[in-house]
């Protein structure tokens, strides 16, 4: 019986290694390399503009909007109405830098008040509102 050759045995000792597999990934990586290492090697060199970074020294300030759930709103913890609060959105809208409104509302507030709210804000060319929210926490 010579090594190597199919036998109808499954118990005999089978000493060849199927290199087909071997071969195969060895030709695929190979392929790989030689399409990504030419384009590793080309770059584009560029003369970038040297420059220093310093901190913004106007930080702006900002504005706690606040609507509770029955809709007053609390301008920086001061109960407003309506047509103080859009006064108020318009001077602000007028300082340089301009200040960030943060805008907090009550979950159950209606929406057609922080629509009121955004709608002054924008129309007083108030650029950066942002809205609070409180994350949500797991349960155990």
């Amino acid at each position: 019986m010579a090594m190597g050759t199919l036998s109808n045995n499954e118990d005999e000792f089978n000493p060849e290694i199927n290199t087909t597999p071997l071969v195969d990934v060895m030709l695929v990586l190979l392929i790989i390399f030689i399409i990504t290492i030419p384009a590793i090697n080309q770059s584009v060199k560029v003369d970038l503009p040297r420059t220093t970074a310093q901190e913004d020294p106007l930080k702006p300030e900002s504005i706690n909007v606040l609507i509770d759930a029955q809709g007053q709103v609390f301008w920086n913890s001061e109960q407003v109405n309506s047509e103080e609060m859009a006064l108020r959105i318009e001077n602000a809208a007028k300082k340089t830098p301009q200040p960030e409104l943060h805008l907090r509302a009550d979950r159950t507030t209606q929406y057609e008040k922080v629509v009121q709210v955004m709608a002054a804000a924008q129309n007083a060319g108030l650029e950066k509102i942002g809205f609070i929210t409180d994350p949500l926490t797991a349960k155990p």
